[in-house]
């Protein structure tokens, strides 16, 4: 992209002047969560997680209270969140039912953490079943640790060390994820890879999304325990699989010996199953998180009756103690009883199907305003998640989404919206809806959008 012009042939100069006025205006009407970021300094980076610092405007807003498809912030201002939490408030924010079950369980049951099951989640085992197919599932407290215990337990049991992943994938901090396609079509650790215990081509191999015979040509080195995969690349942008994609992938995992584990964690969008169900997908293994929990932390995998049989059938491998998944408060009562109420209250099939709805009044929007100003620019949905890419047609891969990003763009739109009322996803231009989204807040980001468009290219 040329450095001049941004996408559509705006002039950068235009653009730098517009983001340093929106900027200095957040500035202006964010005095409270300003001083507040200042006083941090016992935080590293200020910030409780440091990813927090991902924003566009130099400082976070500071949350005072969230419900629904609303947030409001310590200077009180009021926004339509269409970022709910990266997913993970995807039941909308703190979603009744959810709190009266953690309530009850805390305040009236109590038993916060107590190393024993409860009832409930075998109803939630269930549950999970009937949505994504797989019979048998375990919990952790995160996405990321249900990919990392899934890797391990498919690298017991077929007896070989590599893990493939598509470049410019999200699968959490799991490590064996952070290796992308260089520029001369070998593989390299991701940018931003800080720390890491080992060359990441060590424990990995990697192909694009969509690229079949790039596929084969990693599998056939026979050792590849397992290829982890989202059904649709999702932090990159939305990268939606090509027809026969995915039924490419299954036919070559099993041609190769290789396990297929589906990452639901962000297309869980697609569906009450996720891509899994809506797309008719036979993985041996499902990861999740963020969302079914509604807010509480959780994650859990799902393992095939023939993966779950082979692993009990292996009196060698220790799935117990130290080969258990570790972790004293996985699948502690509260975020099991905050899943349940999810599940079976919240993320209904008929709430799906009204935030698909809605998704698509915001999809079908934002092409025309769009296509309105001619710009080269696409727009995908996967289910109630929507992203517009500064490309056309939509990229096919992960490495041309990331080539195609543009920083200051990106900043320009994200804090003009959150000066009028908007939060977006601060990674991307991702808007998420939940069952409190309405078409009424899709019209009124529209117009916001088209105001920021109109000032651009003005």
């Amino acid at each position: 992209m040329s450095t001049d012009f941004v996408a559509g042939g705006v002039g950068r100069v235009r653009l730098n002047e517009l983001l340093e006025r929106e900027r200095a205006e957040f500035v202006d009407r964010h005095p409270r969560s300003a001083a507040a970021y200042a006083r941090a300094e016992h935080l590293f980076g200020k910030v409780p997680m440091t990813w927090m610092n991902k924003n566009a405007a130099g400082f976070p807003v500071y949350v005072d209270r969230a419900h629904g498809a609303r947030l409001i912030d310590i200077d009180g201002s009021e926004y339509v969140d269409f970022c709910l939490g990266d997913t993970g408030a995807m039941a909308g924010h703190s979603p009744a039912p959810v709190v009266a079950a953690v309530t009850r369980r805390l305040g009236d049951l109590g038993g916060a953490s107590t190393m024993l099951p409860t009832e409930e989640a075998a109803t939630v085992g269930a549950e999970l079943s009937r949505r994504f197919g797989l019979p048998a599932w375990s919990f952790t407290l995160t996405a990321t640790d249900a990919n990392r215990w899934a890797i391990r337990l498919l690298r017991a049991v077929t007896g070989r060390s590599r893990i493939l992943v598509n470049s410019y994938c999200y699968h959490g901090s799991v490590d064996e994820s952070l290796i992308v396609v260089g520029s001369d079509g070998r593989p390299r650790s991701r940018e931003g890879n800080v720390g890491a215990p080992c060359d990441v081509t060590m424990t990995s191999r990697v192909a694009e999304f969509n690229d079949l015979d790039g596929l084969a040509r990693e599998l056939a080195h026979g050792d590849v325990a397992a290829v982890l995969m989202e059904p649709a690349l999702t932090n990159i942008g939305i990268v939606l699989p090509e027809p026969g994609y995915l039924d490419g992938v299954r036919a070559l995992t099993r041609q190769h010996g290789t396990y297929l584990i589906n990452d639901e964690t962000h297309t869980f969008s697609a569906g009450p199953g996720g891509a899994t169900a809506a797309w008719g997908l036979t993985p041996d293994v499902v990861t999740i998180g963020k969302a079914i929990g509604g807010g509480i932390p959780v994650g859990a995998y799902g393992l095939s009756a023939e993966l779950a049989a082979a692993l009990t059938g292996r009196a060698d491998l220790d799935l117990v103690d130290m080969g258990g998944v570790g972790g004293t408060l996985a699948g502690n009562p509260v975020s099991i009883a905050a899943t349940r109420a999810t599940l079976q209250e919240v993320l209904t099939d008929d709430a799906f199907a009204g935030m698909i709805d809605v998704a698509t009044v915001f999809a079908d929007g934002i092409r025309k305003i769009i296509d309105g100003y001619s710009l080269p620019w696409s727009v995908s949905q996967l289910g109630a998640r929507v992203e517009y890419r500064f490309a056309a047609p939509a990229p096919r891969t992960g490495t041309e989404s990331a080539a195609c990003a543009d920083p200051a763009l990106e900043d320009y739109l994200h804090v003009y919206l959150i000066n009028r009322g908007i939060l977006m996803t601060p990674f991307h231009n991702m808007a998420l809806m939940c069952p409190q989204t309405t078409v009424e807040d899709v019209a009124r980001h529209h117009e916001v959008f088209a105001d920021a468009l109109g000032e651009l290219l003005a």
